[in-house]
């Protein structure tokens, strides 16, 4: 399948939502040929727009935001992970990650587990979500998850006992971090023998630049694919085929001792 992660540039807090919407569906269109289309982490208002962040929030059933993404995706014939948005859930608020079908629908919703707290208001701010989320497709099953969540294995390991074979992360990585996320991404892909696609953002937001390098890795921990740090359409190419192949010449996953502890 063909996949494209779109490294949005977030510059300024003073940019108005609208204006990134519009400047997203002009990525959008630009991405137009892949089956499978990444947005990164709160590319709608900025991960480190913290004042602004509750005032911008939408529900998930009246979402401007949404609502566009669901519009390009019937437009392109993909589906859409929505990156993430701020979700308004009467007085709660998430960091959501929505997929999307190649005909509008959302066929998976993904609140925020393990929220930032390193130089960040997402704790204080946010409430946790505590679903762990995959979902089947025409394209395989997809594990959805945000940023900071790739710092706990846990979490993918489950993934994986529901039958994930493609890691979805949509991030607002700091650079001053970027070889973490690099590092981590490899590590996630290769102790579970998935794809993981990682959709980072640009630019500088508030004072903290952003690392860019989203990423597309293969089951043996392998760069597939990967951008610079500045704005850009990473492309690359996913074969699921590779990946049962992996899986069944080194079977690793087979030999897990769950039972003990």
């Amino acid at each position: 399948m063909q996949v494209a992660l779109i490294q949005i540039e977030s510059n300024g807090a003073s940019k108005a939502k609208r204006e990134r919407l519009e400047h997203a569906e002009r990525l959008l269109e630009r991405a137009r040929g892949a089956e499978l289309i990444l947005l990164p982490e709160l590319w709608n208002v900025g991960y480190f727009a913290f004042p602004e962040h509750l005032e911008e929030s939408e529900p998930l059933e009246e979402s401007e935001s949404l609502d566009m993404i669901a519009a390009w995706a019937r437009e392109l014939g993909s589906y859409i992970l929505a990156g993430s948005i701020l979700e308004r859930s009467q007085d709660r608020f998430h960091n959501t990650s929505v997929l999307i079908s190649p005909q509008g629908e959302r066929l998976a919703v993904y609140r925020k587990i393990h929220l930032f707290d390193y130089c960040s208001r997402e704790k204080e701010l946010l409430t946790p979500g505590d679903r762990v989320v995959v979902a089947e497709t025409e394209l395989g099953t997809v594990g959805l998850s945000i940023c900071y969540d790739l710092r706990f294995p846990e979490l993918y390991r489950q993934q994986v006992e529901l039958g994930a074979q493609l890691l979805l992360v949509p991030a607002a990585w700091p650079a001053a971090r970027v070889d973490h996320w690099r590092l981590l991404a490899r590590a996630r892909a290769l102790e579970n023998q998935c794809f993981l696609l990682g959709c980072n953002a640009a630019g500088t937001e508030r004072g903290v630049r952003y690392g860019g390098h989203s990423l597309a890795v293969g089951p043996e921990g392998e760069l597939l694919a990967e951008a610079g740090e500045g704005e850009e359409i990473l492309r690359a190419r996913v074969e699921l085929a590779q990946l049962e192949r992996v899986r069944q010449e080194f079977p690793v996953l087979q030999d897990r001792r769950l039972q003990l502890g």
